[in-house]
C-alpha cells in the first residue's frame, strides 16, 4: 500500500477551557508538543473550531434575548420557518441564526462568530511559526446546514496558508473530457475531515491533518499571511458573489427579495439578453390575478435590432409631432426626446399589451368604465410580476409608459390586432452601473387602519 495517496487526521487533546485574552496559538503549541503526540510539522493543516476563537477574542456577549443578537449580526433574512431563521451575516455567510450560538457558553450569554475569521487564522499561523518554527495551514471552522441535504457539516469560515479553492477548469478528466466548471472547495473538505475526529460534544476543538502539504501555501514570512498575490486569499474566496449565486433567494422571503432587487435601470451593457429568461419572466407574469378568470395580457418581444429601431423611430416621430402641436420649442423637444432615450439603450424590448377578452358589457358607462379599470389593474399586476421575475433572472429593466401615448402607431408598426392596447414598453438588459441606494420608505406612512 506504500505510495498510495493518503493522509492522517487526529484531534488534538489538551486544549483547556478558553477565556477572553487567551493566545490560541500558544495553547495549540503547548498541546501539540505534549508527550506522546506527534507534534506539528511543515505542511500540516490545523482545523480550529470558531467557538474557541470567539471566546479568546471576547465575542461572548450578554444576551438574554438571542433573537436580538441575531438581528444585530444579520444583514439579510434568506428564509424563515417558525423560530428558525437562515440569514446572511456581516461576513457574507448564509447560515442558521447568523452563527449566534447559545451552547458551550454560560447561561445568559451567546457566542458571536469571530469578527474576522481570516485574520484570526493568520494570527494562529504566525504564532505557530514564531513559537514552533513550522509552516502550517490554518482553517477556522463552523457548522452549517446545506440546502437540499439533511444533516450538518463543518465548513471553512476562515483560512490562512491554505489554498482554499482548487481550480481545475481548463484541465481534462481521465477520459480527456474538458473540465469547464470544476472548482474544488478544498478548505471545506479539510474542515469536514477535521470534524470527523473533533466531534460536536467531545471537547476537542482542534484537529490536525497531515499528508496534504500540497494545499499549504509556502511560508515566506509575514507577507505570506497578508493574502497578497492571491496565493493565500482566505476563506472569503469561498463566499459566492451575489451576482453569480443562482440560489441566493430563500423560501418565504424569495418574492420580497426579488421585489427589492427590481430596480429601474437606465443604462445597459451591450450584453445580449437570453430570450429564454424573458420567456420565463412572461410565464411568471401570466400568473397574476385577473377578473372573470380571464387572461388579459399579451407580451410582444422585440428581439431583433431592426424591429426595435423601426418601432422607436416611429414613436419618436409621433412624439415630436405631438410636442410641436403642444407648442414646445425645438430645443425643448430635443431635450425631452433625449431624456426618453432609455428604450434605445436597451438590447431587448418588450411591449406588454392589454386585451379585454372576456370582459363584461353593461348598459351604463359607469360600470363599463369600472370593468376596464379592473382589467388595467390586472395588466399592471402582470407587468409587475414580469419585472420581478426579470430581476430574479438577474436582468435589469425599465418600464416606460411611452407606447401608451401612441397606441395606433405601435399597433401599426408591430402589426398588432386593433384590440391590443400597448401598456408602455419594458427595456431589458444588464445594468451598466449599480443603481443608487434606494430611498428608504416607512411602510407605516402608507397604511391607514380602520
Amino acid at each position: 500500500m506504500t505510495g498510495l495517496p493518503a493522509y492522517r487526521v487526529w484531534a488534538l487533546p489538551g486544549i483547556p477551557e478558553v477565556r477572553t485574552g487567551d493566545d490560541i496559538a500558544k495553547l495549540i503549541a503547548s498541546a501539540a508538543t505534549a508527550d506522546g503526540l506527534p507534534g506539528l510539522a511543515d505542511g500540516d493543516v490545523l482545523m480550529v473550531t470558531s467557538k474557541i476563537l470567539s471566546k479568546a477574542e471576547g465575542r461572548v456577549v450578554q444576551a438574554d434575548d438571542r433573537e436580538a443578537a441575531i438581528d444585530a449580526e444579520a444583514v439579510r433574512v434568506v428564509a424563515r420557518r417558525g423560530p428558525l431563521r437562515i440569514v446572511e451575516n456581516r461576513l457574507g455567510l448564509v447560515m442558521a441564526a447568523a452563527g449566534v450560538d447559545a451552547s458551550n457558553t454560560p447561561a445568559g450569554t451567546v457566542l458571536l462568530l469571530p469578527e474576522d475569521p481570516d485574520a484570526s487564522a493568520r494570527r494562529i499561523r504566525t504564532g505557530l511559526r514564531d513559537t514552533l518554527g513550522v509552516n502550517v495551514g490554518v482553517v477556522v471552522t463552523d457548522t452549517f446546514g446545506r440546502p437540499w441535504r439533511s444533516g450538518l457539516t463543518d465548513v471553512a469560515i476562515g483560512a490562512a496558508g491554505v489554498r482554499v479553492l482548487d481550480d481545475l477548469r481548463g484541465g481534462t478528466d481521465a477520459h480527456g473530457n474538458p473540465l469547464s466548471a470544476t472548482v474544488v472547495a478544498t478548505a471545506d473538505e479539510l474542515a469536514a475531515a477535521g470534524d470527523l475526529v473533533k466531534g460536536k460534544a467531545a471537547g476537542l476543538p482542534v484537529a490536525v491533518v497531515r499528508g496534504l502539504s500540497h494545499v499549504v501555501v509556502p511560508d515566506v514570512g509575514a507577507g505570506a499571511d497578508d493574502g497578497v498575490g492571491g496565493a493565500d486569499e482566505g476563506a472569503r474566496a469561498l463566499v459566492r458573489d451575489a451576482a453569480d449565486d443562482m440560489f441566493r433567494l430563500g423560501t418565504s422571503e424569495a418574492v420580497r427579495e426579488a421585489v427589492t432587487l427590481r430596480r429601474t435601470v437606465r443604462e445597459f451593457t451591450d450584453d445580449p439578453v437570453d430570450g429564454g429568461a424573458v420567456r420565463r419572466a412572461v410565464a411568471a407574469a401570466v400568473t397574476a390575478p385577473a377578473p372573470h378568470h380571464t387572461t388579459p395580457w399579451r407580451f410582444v418581444l422585440l428581439e431583433s435590432a431592426e424591429s426595435r429601431v423601426r418601432l422607436l423611430d416611429a414613436m419618436r416621430d409621433a412624439w415630436i409631432a405631438d410636442l410641436r402641436g403642444d407648442g414646445f420649442t425645438e430645443e425643448n423637444i430635443a431635450r425631452r426626446v433625449r431624456r426618453g432615450d432609455v428604450l434605445r439603450k436597451a438590447p431587448y424590448l418588450v411591449v406588454p399589451c392589454l386585451v379585454m377578452d372576456g370582459s363584461h358589457t353593461y348598459p351604463d358607462a359607469r360600470r363599463n368604465a369600472s370593468e376596464r379599470e379592473m382589467f388595467v389593474v390586472a395588466a399592471g399586476a402582470g407587468v409587475q410580476n414580469f419585472l420581478v421575475a426579470l430581476a430574479g433572472e438577474r436582468l435589469g429593466s425599465a418600464w416606460v409608459s411611452s407606447t401608451m401615448f401612441c397606441r395606433d402607431v405601435v399597433r401599426e408598426v408591430l402589426g398588432l390586432p386593433a384590440d391590443w392596447d400597448p401598456m408602455g414598453a419594458v427595456a431589458v438588459g444588464r445594468a451598466a452601473v449599480a443603481p443608487p441606494a434606494r430611498v428608504a420608505r416607512d411602510a407605516a406612512a402608507f397604511v391607514e387602519v380602520r
